[in-house]
């Protein structure tokens, strides 16, 4: 079945990070509650192509889709509220569209016009705006725009709503802006201020948003509502109250109460059909904010200075903590600050260690020194890509007695290359989307902690990595006691490898935490918070 889609599209106002993601998600799970096919896509104004070549300090998570495509973070919670997977065409930067036009300008598409940024640039932004829609799959397209209205990187997104609205009947297209009110403590109250100034800065470029969302630290009363329904040309009831809540989880029933889906509906012409349908939201609510036990995590990583750049695991520790109705505690540890001596005094007080994925050699020491205590010590153990090629190094060396064991990422000489790059990656030299990137098929053998994970022989998970287990060495850990429980059918690469005789120890080559949502939280994360659980009752 086809659709005529409506396109809402999501700006920000005052300052950055005010939540427009979140904004996005909850009104997209609304929406989707009440019976609608949506989707949501970010436009990025920087000119990297996508992030994947952005350190996480620079961008936050790199996160991975189905297909492949290296997208800003916000997609992880698109997909995570909506429980349906996202693609490359859901994350478009400036990079990305200015690659399109200029390769189209080489081929000569222009037939000699001069190319300039309207219309050429738009152009390409509207029909990539259009994209998703033109699939003919969703009812309604929810398009978040990076930045801050005012940013001259933001301008050319900025006009191509102006002209979408334009081209567009009213009822198909409009623009919630999300704002900040903030709190004057020595005046006891909100301030308008800074709102009615970045609708005057949208105005000024030629959009009049439809919808004003404000971020406040305090309630928000109706003469205040009123003052800037009047002053920036909208109803009093377009003007939604987005109070700071105590997690990103609690926005959508915010949202619901301040009836953000009702207005938006109406916007757009659209039938609210039934009430949402959002029980099983609630029952994770409840589970989460009720729980019965409680455990200490250590994520051992080098970026835990910026939380954001794990910020996949830590919402997957959220999904499996409500799941087994457990409190996940996670302890940010830097891998840099570990050593074999004092690991006891900074892991030994933890229920679990899930050792993070990263790039590079730099605090490859600790991560290794982390990995030995624990599995000296049975506490349980979670590694994911460079956690899980760590977990193999440290074996080698402290178990087979293979001193100079390393992956050659880190030494490319070393004599025994336990980790070595994929043979396909050897004559790659660009960097930007040449790794090993999106979903790939692992089969589990039955007698593992894998299995009795999934539940199942034959799973996908999604990748982003370019070396890997080296195969030469398969039987020479498992006669040591380490195994490898799940390989790829096609080019038999280890994809899980774990030791039987301990509580939970797996590594794991993929990254599991990309594909864990609300209503579907990761089973590798729930078994190993339930393995935590059970080391902290021991």
């Amino acid at each position: 079945m086809t659709h005529n889609p409506k396109y809402i599209f999501v700006t920000g106002g005052v300052t950055s990070s005010l939540g427009k993601g979140i904004i996005s998600a909850s009104l997209a799970k609304l929406l989707q509650a009440r019976g609608y096919t949506v989707t949501i896509q970010k436009f990025d104004p920087y000119i990297n192509v996508d992030p994947g070549t952005l350190n996480p300090y620079e961008h936050g998570e790199c996160y991975v889709t189905e297909d492949g495509a290296e997208t800003d973070l916000d997609l992880g919670h698109y997909e995570r509220f909506l429980n349906v997977a996202t693609s490359q065409a859901n994350n478009v930067t400036t990079g990305r569209i200015y690659q399109s036009v200029i390769d189209k300008e080489r081929e000569g598409a222009y037939l000699g016009k001069t190319v300039q940024v309207i219309p050429h640039i738009t152009d390409e932004i509207k029909r990539r705006m259009k994209l998703l829609g033109d699939s003919g799959q969703y009812e309604i397209i929810i398009t978040e725009l990076g930045g801050t209205v005012g940013d001259i990187e933001s301008l050319p997104y900025i006009e191509a709503v102006r002209q979408l609205k334009w081209e567009l009947k009213p009822e198909d297209c409009i623009v919630i802006h999300l704002t900040l009110l903030p709190y004057l403590a020595t005046a006891h109250e909100l301030k308008t201020k800074p709102t009615q100034h970045s609708v005057k800065m949208l105005l000024e470029s030629g959009v009049q948003p439809d919808v004003l969302v404000c971020r406040a630290e305090h309630p928000i009363n109706k003469d205040i509502k009123k003052k800037i329904a009047l002053f920036c040309n909208v109803t009093p009831s377009s003007v939604i109250e987005a109070l700071d809540l105590p997690t990103i989880y609690d926005v959508p029933m915010a949202m619901l109460k301040e009836k953000l889906d009702k207005t938006v509906l109406s916007k757009l012409k659209l039938s609210a059909k039934n009430e949402p349908d959002m029980d099983s939201w609630l029952n994770f609510l409840t589970r989460h904010k009720n729980p019965k036990h409680e455990v200490k995590i250590g994520l051992v990583g080098k970026y835990v200075e910026l939380p954001d750049a794990y910020k996949s695991i830590a919402e997957a520790f959220v999904h499996a903590g409500a799941n087994r109705e457990c409190k996940v505690r996670l302890e940010y540890i830097h891998s840099e600050l570990i050593t074999d001596e004092n690991a006891h005094h900074k892991l030994g007080h933890l229920d679990g260690v899930l050792v993070a994925p990263g790039f590079g050699d730099r605090g490859i020491d600790g991560k290794i020194a982390a990995v030995k205590f624990v599995r000296e010590h049975k506490i349980p153990f979670f590694g994911i890509c460079l956690g899980m090629q760590t977990c193999v190094i440290e074996f080698a060396r402290n178990v087979m007695g293979l001193k100079d064991a390393h992956s050659t990422e880190m030494n490319a000489k070393t004599k025994n290359p336990v980790i070595d790059m994929m043979p396909d990656q050897k004559k790659i030299t660009a960097k930007g989307g040449t790794m090993r990137l999106g979903a790939y098929t692992c089969e589990i053998t039955k007698d593992s902690k894998a299995y009795k994970a999934y539940e199942k022989t034959r799973v996908t998970e999604r990748h982003r990595h370019r070396y890997e287990f080296n195969g030469k060495y398969t039987k020479d850990f498992e006669a040591k006691g380490m195994y490898v429980t799940g390989v790829n059918p096609d080019t038999k690469l280890a994809e899980i490898v774990e030791i039987k005789d301990h509580p939970y120890f797996v590594g794991v080559q993929f990254h599991p935490e990309y594909k864990s949502t609300v209503l579907t939280p990761h089973p590798l994360f729930v078994k190993f918070v339930k393995a935590a659980i059970e080391y902290s009752n021991s």
